[in-house]
């Protein structure tokens, strides 16, 4: 471990590695979650798991208890029914993620739609130009086209040729057909065709127009103007059949525009996937202030607009509370690729995710993630193509699940490219868990001497959302730890890094052993 004393959890966590843990927070294997299918990843060591089982009280509600014993050597159980098996291990965090993102085989096949429609979806073809871009020569600035070396005489644009009258020059969005000859020029717009003749042209504010005695007008220039001066050619961008991008590609509106000026009408994409949120529990309101023992939902506001972030189709949240029957209908009549709920995932008197799960006969692929904040996260399969991602009710510990298991699914669920490992140097040290991984909330700061550095920030806690609320990652840290200046993976938010104008100044100190509100 780094840093200086331990916060409650870690104190606990370590006292339980050391056996000196109080008789009554040490669980036994009965408790554990059930363990991933089909020869899963395993800790080499126990990995705290949390739950409650027969043997003692019911733990914090969806929360993560750091408190164990250890488990028997072995390891995953194989395939079957959703129940908790007696002497599994949490899965480790990178397998969790890699067995999420390879839950799907492949992805749901592709389609076609409109430009508007296709937006947060996925290319399932490369976008190659079906013209040139530009299409032609085109004036980068509003000034004159000129041929030749200078003075230029000035020329009216015929009236009848590019319909603008001849004091206006020739417009975005027309031109003519009569060359410019050697010596002339011809007032011209940003965006205009260039007539042929034309060598180059000269801005507006670099030329001066004076009226010679005959009537006629004279167009100088300070300096020599180069040919090719301000003239986009046809095809700098890409030429026709040039490919633009590739396939797994998602159809940003920055997408969307390269696509309308490349010629597309249409877009081959892969759907978007359909994801029902659930929220669990009696105690979160709706609205208003919390009251006689209810507190606000946080999730339910959150997840959503996250998920579709994600390119999800995600409508609005139902909201179930503890009801185990309604879970279990709701469950059964979902048509969603993905159902998302929170809460309920542990083992206390309200927790219903795994008996409905067992019921229902689905796969269990992962159960438990050794991972905090987030422990008591599960994936599993409820049909060919259908998937449930049981998020923990604590929010930055659902954010945890979240990251963990949700995103990996529904990248590969609509086939988007995974992007490539990123590192950043820790700006403060960071505690780690005795066996399993951290992700803490960082946020981007430049540093004079090391450059771009990951700062940690408080409220880190399980139950708080203000760190993440002002993070541009979440930093993975491996147990025992991290100094300043280690490289640690981030997992990046699905917004503009640096969003936030409530982030913490760069000077604001990490403090590791800040109360957290928890273990999750």
């Amino acid at each position: 471990m780094t840093g200086g004393e331990y916060g409650d959890e870690f104190a606990d966590a370590l006292a339980l590695v050391n056996g000196t843990a109080p008789a009554g927070r040490r669980s036994g294997a009965a408790d554990r979650p059930h363990g991933a299918p089909g020869g899963a990843a395993r800790c080499s060591d126990t990995s705290p798991a949390g739950g409650s089982g027969p043997d003692r009280p019911a733990g914090p509600r969806n929360g993560d208890d750091t408190g164990q014993g250890a488990t028997a050597p072995g390891g995953a159980p194989p395939p079957g029914p959703a129940t908790r098996s007696s002497g599994h291990r949490a899965t480790p965090w990178s397998a969790a993620r890699q067995r999420a993102e390879r839950a799907v085989h492949e992805p749901p096949g592709p389609g076609t739609a409109g430009l508007v429609d296709a937006l947060g979806r996925t290319l399932a073809a490369p976008l190659t130009a079906l013209t040139d871009l530009p299409p032609f020569d085109t004036s980068a600035m509003d000034g004159w086209a000129v041929a030749g070396p200078g003075p230029w005489r000035v020329e009216g644009t015929p009236a009848d040729d590019a319909g603008t009258g001849p004091d206006l020059g020739i417009l975005a969005g027309h031109a003519t057909t009569a060359a410019l000859p050697d010596g002339h020029a011809l007032a011209i717009a940003t965006g205009a065709r260039i007539p042929v003749g034309a060598t180059a042209v000269l801005r507006s504010e670099h030329g001066e127009v004076l009226e010679l005695p005959d009537g006629r007008a004279r167009l100088y220039a300070p300096r020599p103007v180069p040919p090719g001066q301000d003239i986009r050619p046809r095809g700098q961008e890409c030429r026709t059949g040039d490919h633009l991008l590739p396939a797994g590609t998602p159809v940003t509106p920055a997408v969307l525009g390269l696509a309308a000026a490349a010629g597309y009408d249409e877009l081959s994409v892969h759907p978007r996937p359909r994801v029902e949120v659930l929220v669990l529990g009696d105690e979160l309101l709706r609205s208003g202030l919390p009251e006689d023992g209810r507190i606000r939902d946080a999730l339910g506001p959150m997840l959503v607009p996250w998920l579709r972030a994600l390119g999800a189709d995600a409508p609005a949240p139902r909201h179930l509370g503890d009801d185990a029957d309604a879970l279990h209908d709701a469950l059964a009549g979902s048509t969603a690729d993905l159902i998302v709920t929170t809460g309920g995932t542990a083992s206390g008197p309200v927790d219903h995710v795994h008996p409905a799960l067992q019921q229902l006969g689905a796969e269990l692929l992962v159960d438990g993630v050794a991972v905090r904040p987030g422990h008591p996260m599960l994936l599993a399969r409820l049909a060919p193509r259908r998937y449930l991602v049981g998020l923990p009710g604590n929010p930055l510990a659902a954010v945890s699940g979240l990251l963990t298991l949700a995103e990996p699914l529904l990248r590969t669920l609509a086939a988007r490219c995974p992007a490539a490992p990123y590192r950043v140097p820790l700006a403060a040290a960071v505690q780690g868990h005795p066996r399993d991984t951290r992700l803490v909330p960082v946020a981007y700061h430049d540093d004079d001497r090391y450059g771009l550095m990951a700062a940690p920030l408080r409220f880190h806690g399980p139950a708080m959302l203000r760190g993440i609320a002002a993070a541009d990652a979440m930093a993975v840290v491996p147990p025992r730890g991290a100094e300043r200046g280690t490289e640690v993976e981030l997992l990046e938010l699905p917004w503009p890094a640096g969003w936030s104008a409530g982030r913490p100044s760069p000077g604001t100190p990490y403090d590791p052993a800040a109360p957290c509100g928890g273990a999750a």
